[in-house]
């Protein structure tokens, strides 16, 4: 019999233990467990077959139906098990734990597999990520301007073994109008908060968590409620750069996309930029001139940052001078004026 676990066990089981998801490849696209392997029994259309002869004639016809389906595959689904899972231990689910997830831990099992099977499937996942998401009760904000290297800082932060959570990374999206350029298509919002469930379960709960400041919106995808209402009451450590350095990293980051995106994210930001604003700025991109049309669109971002700032408790929120630094150094300071020093 397959050993059959609530999500947490489930998901702290060994990284070498893969992860079947036995559901469509339709349902796997719309979320999925982090690191899961779409091993489906049934393709689409398959599913939707047999759903339809469950609902209009009867289990017993989708049950033979289905069957007739996979008996063809079971070879197959044999062999990939084995190529991803040398050991043969390995874990699976389907979307509440039912007959798919069943059916394939019966074949695994009988060839020599040892399963693990996660109660109530993909459902009891969601259910846990959206209802119990474990946030810290420690987080350290890294706020700035526009073009301030936050994410450069964030990234320094984690290579001295600082916790981390990327938001924009899990999100494929920079935040802006132009947070988009470069990126890959950002994921489905279920997925998003999945990934996010699932790095908040890796974090040592005695430990501090560092995140870039972002307001709830990044692209298409919402920041979960209570993460970013933990993220606004935690302490903010405003990182100073001068105007020169911040449109400079500006230019490096965007400078390289062609004036087409450029300007069709400028006009985003179109009525609040101001007509003759919008106008300069596009002339600028169009004479080439990427560095003019980013200073002229930084009077918007600097403008509504600040007002978020304001927003803020005060009292959470401490300037940090870091001109002239590089990304490491910023990352020292940041720990240093957050009370956690790093012994090196």
């Amino acid at each position: 019999m397959p050993n059959a676990l609530s999500v947490v066990p489930f998901l702290k089981l060994p990284e070498s233990l893969p992860i079947l998801d036995v559901r469509s490849p339709g349902e796997f696209d719309q979320g999925h467990i982090p690191g899961a392997i779409s091993f489906p029994l049934f393709t689409n259309p398959e599913r939707a077959e047999v759903g339809t002869i469950y609902k209009q004639i009867g289990k017993d016809e989708a049950l033979i139906r289905g069957l007739e389906i996979t008996g063809p595959k079971m070879a197959g689904f044999v062999t990939s098990a084995m190529a991803l899972a040398p050991e043969k231990k390995i874990r699976i689910h389907c979307w509440r734990g039912g007959m798919r997830s069943g059916s394939m831990a019966w074949l695994l099992e009988a060839a020599g597999f040892e399963v693990f099977l996660l109660r109530g499937g993909y459902k009891a996942f969601r259910r846990e990520a959206l209802d119990h998401s474990p946030i810290p009760n420690q987080m350290r904000i890294i706020g700035g301007y526009t073009g301030s290297r936050k994410t450069e800082i964030l990234n320094s932060l984690a290579q001295l073994d600082q916790p981390v959570l990327d938001l924009e990374a899990l999100a494929h999206h920079k935040g802006s109008a132009f947070g988009a350029l470069g990126q890959l298509p950002q994921p489905s919002q279920e997925q998003f908060e999945n990934e996010i469930y699932f790095k908040l379960l890796q974090h040592p709960s005695d430990q501090i968590l560092w995140l870039e400041d972002e307001s709830k919106p990044i692209g298409k995808l919402r920041v979960p409620d209570l993460l970013h209402e933990k993220m606004r009451e935690s302490q903010l450590l405003f990182v100073e750069k001068t105007r020169e350095e911040r449109l400079s990293h500006i230019v490096s980051s965007y400078g390289a996309e062609s004036i087409e995106s450029l300007e069709f994210s400028m006009r985003k930001i179109a009525k609040r930029l101001g007509g003759q604003a919008l106008t300069n700025a596009l002339e600028c991109l169009q004479n080439g001139d990427v560095r003019e049309a980013a200073s002229i669109s930084l009077f918007y971002y600097d403008k509504t940052y600040k007002h978020g700032l304001d927003s803020r408790d005060e009292s959470l929120v401490q300037s940090v001078d870091c001109q002239g630094n590089s990304d490491e150094e910023a990352a020292q300071k940041l720990l240093i004026n957050s009370g956690k020093d790093l012994v090196l």
